[in-house]
């Protein structure tokens, strides 16, 4: 048996919501960008840069979650050290000038659905009274903040930490700290779910978190092997979220509500984007 849990931590991508696999070049952003830099830089020269520099940046964050202590690249970074590096000096400065809303267009997936349980699990939490925060590795956090609202979510979240709004990429723990302070709950009295080893349970481990939960994921399958960093429990999806709060918590239904006024707190320390 786990130790009940006070609150929730809960990864976007492979948690809370997943989609297939899209190309690294879009062909909305592809013509996005083209509009924007203008002959300068031809459509085929966009789309192979876009793409190589997916990859790169992929590796990138691979190799991060090998540091002590990782961070997450500005946005305005990734489009210049990623993509654009070999453009003239216009369009790099074209693209840097939009680079936000740039990366929203990559980051935004229009096949994102929620994972399957994820709405039961969600609102048996809310009802047991546990606090929720995700904590989330994003390239644009505003696209995932976005899906949740459209997705009737979001307000069942006391909190929203995303990795390029706080600078830091897990396994960075000072990210699942944010979380814990913003939402009132000590670390250790916290359930980190997550759907990566490397990522996600290191940073439940080096933060302290009551219990790393591994939820099964496509990741999940193609990930190396990691015998070192093991999760207290897996799972499958939300049902199996259910599941195991019932079982660590003897009855999810009938707890006391949340605290209403904590919720408006910790949701104050993360406002939308407009």
């Amino acid at each position: 048996m786990l130790r009940s849990p006070r609150a929730l931590l809960l990864d976007f991508g492979g948690v809370l919501a997943d989609a297939p696999r899209q190309s690294p070049a879009p062909s909305d952003l592809v013509r996005r960008l083209s509009d924007l830099v203008g002959d300068t830089v031809s459509v085929e020269q966009i789309t192979t840069d876009l793409t190589e520099g997916g990859r790169a940046y992929a590796r990138w964050r691979d190799d991060s979650g090998h540091l002590d202590d990782p961070i997450e690249l500005p946005h305005a970074r990734v489009w210049a050290d990623f993509v654009t590096h070999s453009w003239p000096a216009p369009a790099r400065t074209a693209v840097e000038d939009a680079a936000t809303p740039l990366a929203y267009a990559w980051a935004w997936r229009p096949d994102w659905q929620v994972r399957p349980g994820i709405p039961e699990a969600l609102h048996a939490a809310a009802a047991a009274g546990l606090p929720m925060a995700v904590v989330s590795n994003a390239l644009c956090g505003a696209a995932h903040r976005d899906f949740l609202a459209t997705a009737g979510l979001s307000d069942l979240f006391a909190a929203e930490f995303y990795s390029d709004e706080a600078g830091l990429r897990k396994p960075n723990p000072r990210l699942a700290w944010s979380a814990a302070d913003a939402i009132g709950v000590p670390i250790g009295e916290c359930w980190f779910i997550g759907d990566t080893v490397h990522r996600d349970v290191a940073c439940a481990r080096r933060a302290g978190a009551g219990a790393a939960i591994l939820m099964r994921s496509p990741r999940t399958d193609h990930e190396p092997p990691h015998p070192q960093l093991r999760p207290d429990a897996r799972i499958d999806d939300g049902h199996g979220l259910v599941t195991l709060l019932h079982q660590n918590r003897g009855t999810v239904e009938g707890r006391p509500e949340r605290d209403d006024g904590l919720l408006g707190r910790a949701s104050a320390q993360t406002p939308r984007r407009g």
